[in-house]
């Protein structure tokens, strides 16, 4: 278990650690002006690059671990598809247990339902549930194995080892290069969160030399309709002129409860053909949001559907998509062609 300075620096050093992590991080995309997004699924058969994935943020409530509750019926069908060797890696998008969680929260609640995940977890830490500074700091040593009655380590701590809350990363899947970030710096640092920006212009710029197509996962989302609760996050604005600059193909974020997708937009809210397509899938289990808003360039939302999204990423940088609802009767599914 780490202590209170460890947390402290590993909260201070992302800036110093950057190219430290850029090292251990595999190289990204090119592209080129592509056609939006198709409404029908692919029936192309899975090839041997493929990438599946599945996602979903927003997991579990307060001292929950019913199998029959949404976030058990969510938890079982992803780690069924892990048992099954059905997808490459579980994304998971922030908030992992509510309200505010700390070691025996995830090991008593999480880890009954969701726990199954693990070997194909990959992460990241949101505000405030999953990490508040000098308060609750715990996801990070639960992801590592470290709180007491859950060894187990998350898929991506078994291959980088210690990741600290807030700690930037990236992962190749295939010809795919994610990046993940912590939203929680633009509330809680925001000097850290403008030095993640240069980490993922320097990452993102590697990634797009080496002829990788480009994803960022991060958990408050930027394009979004407005919830009672929440709006978009504007403070993000830097992180999205970045993605836009090295034309990021897709975007995974979470926090509103609720689904929705974009059409590929650019930085400036146009739908443009090389634009981003952003997947908000906040519906892992936590009560639902109705939307407030209705910005232009969302295509598809519901509010009323607990469930997880499937993706598979194709070599040539198309990619399909089908939400599953495991509580509800909302369905997504279609597929953007290759750039």
């Amino acid at each position: 278990m780490k202590s209170a300075l460890t947390r402290f620096r590993s909260f201070r050093s992302v800036a110093a650690t950057a190219a430290a992590l850029l090292a251990v991080s595999a190289a990204g995309c090119t592209s080129a002006p592509e056609p939006p997004d198709q409404q029908s699924p692919s029936t192309q058969s899975p090839a041997a690059t493929d990438v599946r994935i599945a996602a979903v943020g927003d997991m579990n409530g307060v001292k929950n671990y019913a199998p029959d509750s949404p976030p058990g019926r969510n938890g079982a069908a992803i780690t069924r598809l892990v048992q099954n060797n059905d997808i490459d890696a579980f994304l998971g998008l922030g908030d992992f247990q509510y309200d505010t969680a700390y070691c025996d929260d995830y090991v008593n609640y999480w880890t009954p339902l969701w726990g199954g995940t693990m070997p194909k977890l990959y992460w990241v830490s949101a505000p405030n549930h999953d990490w508040q500074p000098g308060h609750n700091e715990d996801l990070d040593n639960f992801m590592n194995g470290q709180c007491p009655g859950s060894p187990e380590k998350a898929a991506i701590n078994q291959q980088r080892g210690f990741i600290g809350n807030g700690e930037p990363y990236s992962k190749d899947f295939g010809n795919w290069h994610f990046a993940f970030l912590s939203s929680a710096h633009w509330r809680y640092n925001p000097t850290q969160a403008r030095a993640l920006t240069t980490w993922l212009d320097n990452d993102l710029a590697a990634a797009k030399a080496a002829g990788k197509h480009l994803a960022v996962a991060y958990h408050e989302p930027y394009f979004t309709s407005n919830t009672n609760e929440h709006e978009r996050a504007a403070d993000h604005k830097p992180w999205i002129d970045v993605m836009w600059k090295h034309r990021v193909r897709l975007t995974l974020s979470g926090s509103q409860h609720n689904y929705e997708r974009s059409c590929p937009v650019n930085n400036a809210d146009q739908c443009v053909s090389d634009g981003m397509t952003a997947f908000q899938v906040s519906t892992g289990g936590i009560d639902l949001r109705s939307f407030t808003s209705s910005p232009s360039y969302i295509v598809k939302r519901f509010s009323d559907t607990h469930g997880f999204l499937r993706m598979t990423l194709r070599d040539d940088g198309s990619f399909d998509w089908n939400f599953v609802p495991t509580s509800g009767s909302g369905t997504d599914a279609g597929t953007r062609s290759a750039p």
